[in-house]
């Protein structure tokens, strides 16, 4: 009498539920992309604009590179500009919130500093 050989591999049920998972968190990148890309350009502003001296002249040059970059999350009068020691520390925090589906919105948090130093 031959056994019968079991058989092998994923059921059609568990494949749509690996392929929804994958399509959700798809959608969520999308729409969380763009919003990290445009926080990495607010660090890069926030970085060049720290050496302009006062206060008003870091938000001014962070509002000149904001215009370069299509930065709109964040304008140069949110951020907080402070001193320690002879450095000049610029700092900053928002959110950015997208509406996914039905009653569903996604809130981004970001908050960052300049670097120290040069």
């Amino acid at each position: 009498m031959a056994g019968k050989s079991r058989q092998r591999g994923m059921s059609i049920i568990t494949l749509i539920f690996i392929l929804a998972v994958l399509a959700a968190v798809g959608a969520i990148g999308l729409k969380a992309f763009p919003s990290v890309v445009e926080y990495q350009a607010v660090l890069k502003a926030v970085n060049r604009s720290k050496d302009e001296g006062t206060p008003a002249g870091v938000r001014q040059a962070f509002d000149r590179a904001a215009q370069i970059d299509n930065i709109s999350s964040i304008t140069g009068k949110d951020l907080v500009v402070a001193k320690d020691g002879d450095q000049t520390v610029v700092s900053f925090a928002y959110e950015k919130e997208f509406h996914m589906f039905g009653p569903a919105w996604l809130t981004l948090k970001y908050e960052g500093q300049s670097r120290r130093g040069r």
